[in-house]
């Protein structure tokens, strides 16, 4: 299995320390639909690969475990102006 440029093939081998050094530009690779098989002293070790599927919240609105939103939250209207403390509004009931 002959060694790849991760970046020019978008598949390929890369050790740990380049995959360290240059992080970000392996992770654009992958982002952009290649695949990185990460090496440590020439053996493989691990994959990157774009990530496919539905996030936790899109997962649980498929399974109608939740309902997303209908329109955004509101902003909370200003506190109400009053002297003292928590303690005494409570005091005051």
């Amino acid at each position: 299995m002959g060694k790849k440029s991760a970046t020019n093939a978008g598949v390929g081998d890369v050790g740990i320390r380049d995959l360290r050094d240059n992080l970000s530009r392996h992770l654009k690779t992958v982002k952009d639909g290649g695949e990185i098989t990460v090496t440590e002293h020439g053996k493989p070790i691990a994959k990157l690969v774009p990530f496919e599927g539905l996030s936790k919240f899109d997962q649980m609105v498929a399974a109608g475990r939740i309902t997303p939103a209908k329109r955004p939250k509101m902003p909370l209207p200003p506190a109400l102006p009053s002297e003292g403390g928590v303690i005494d509004l409570i005091e005051e009931q």
